[in-house]
């Protein structure tokens, strides 16, 4: 019997991923994501940072992006806001790589894992826009909580966003449980030291939303393609639903990546990987970065598990018309 062309095969290696439309449960190729994606004003592709699978899948999804819709901006958590002078240096033949690289203290994987995406975004006159908050300022209010802001130089704050701290429903659950807590622990029970941890994940979240909704501003009718750990977009909370909340009527795709076991004779349960959930701990798995470490300033992979291969990638086509402006579902 001939298999079915809609039949979901694992990948072969861990450069290898299947895209899967949850709606159906069919697979897609890359070139059918972008043209489904071609009138989404916002493009989020939630990433195990150091997985090669879920960066080749970065890189061909922001071509095929590109050919559907040239008018392109690419917006990365991997750089800072206070670096992007160094990042437009490069972009504008002003420094060389290796300059870069230092100047805006790009990630350790950064040739492996980015490069292919500066690259392209620099050879096409794709603007490149470093979203995330400054390292040195989510260190900080990790440590000493949300007042750290206050003692900043006007100049400082002002790279940071209005309600720096804005929150939404279910993702303090989703970090308690990912540091290891237990699921409906309340605020009242966490530790000061814990929730300025929270604060210092929120202030990230926070940054790229605003930073994505700057350059939306600053090129009326581009698409944004926006890098970023998964943590922060699965489940369509974090820098997702902070999105929705800065501007409810943005149309934005999110592709979670989900693994497929190596035992495993068929992939995750459409449940699961409609929902976008891992089976393995973000906090160890693939090179993904805990929310805590990340707090703490962290600018690179915590550390890597190169065996484990990425089955499944599944696109999130949920739009303002289907959104609650509340995330349901749980997340890792």
């Amino acid at each position: 019997m001939q298999p079915s062309d809609s039949a979901i095969h694992p990948p072969a290696s861990q450069y290898d991923a299947v895209v899967v439309d949850p709606a159906s449960g069919a697979p897609m190729t890359v070139t059918t994501l972008a043209e489904r994606l071609a009138n989404v004003d916002v493009v989020v592709v939630g990433e195990y940072h150091g997985h090669h699978a879920a960066h080749l899948l970065e890189a061909r999804l922001q071509q095929a992006l590109y050919r559907q819709h040239p008018n392109q901006v690419l917006t990365m958590e991997q750089f800072n806001v206070d670096h992007q002078r160094d990042l437009d240096r490069y972009l504008n033949d002003e420094s060389g790589e290796a300059e870069m690289i230092e100047d805006a203290a790009a990630w350790d994987n950064y040739r492996a894992s980015y490069r292919p995406l500066v690259e392209f975004a620099r050879q096409h006159d794709i603007p490149v826009v470093a979203a995330n908050a400054p390292a040195t300022i989510v260190r900080c209010v990790g440590r000493q909580g949300p007042g750290y802001l206050d003692s900043l130089p006007s100049a400082q704050r002002q790279t940071l966003p209005t309600d720096p701290f804005l929150d939404t429903p279910d993702y303090l659950d989703k970090f308690v449980e990912a540091i290891g807590g237990s699921h409906g622990t309340k605020k009242a029970s966490l530790s000061d030291r814990m929730m300025n941890t929270y604060r210092a994940q929120l202030l990230r979240d926070n940054t790229m939303a605003a930073s994505i909704l700057g350059a939306l501003r600053s090129h009326p009718g581009a698409q944004i393609l926006h890098t970023t750990g998964t943590f922060h977009s699965e489940d369509r909370l974090g820098t997702v639903a902070l999105l929705h909340q800065r501007a409810p009527s943005l149309d934005i795709a999110v592709i979670t990546p989900v693994f497929w076991p190596f035992d495993a004779e068929s992939p995750p349960s459409p449940s699961i990987a409609t929902r976008g959930l891992s089976v393995l701990h973000p906090a160890t798995a693939g090179g993904i970065q805990g929310p805590g470490a990340r707090a703490r300033g962290h600018a690179g992979p915590v550390r890597q598990v190169p065996h484990q291969r990425l089955r499944l990638i599944t696109p999130n086509f949920h739009r303002r018309s289907t959104h609650s402006g509340t995330p349901s579902g749980r997340g890792h």
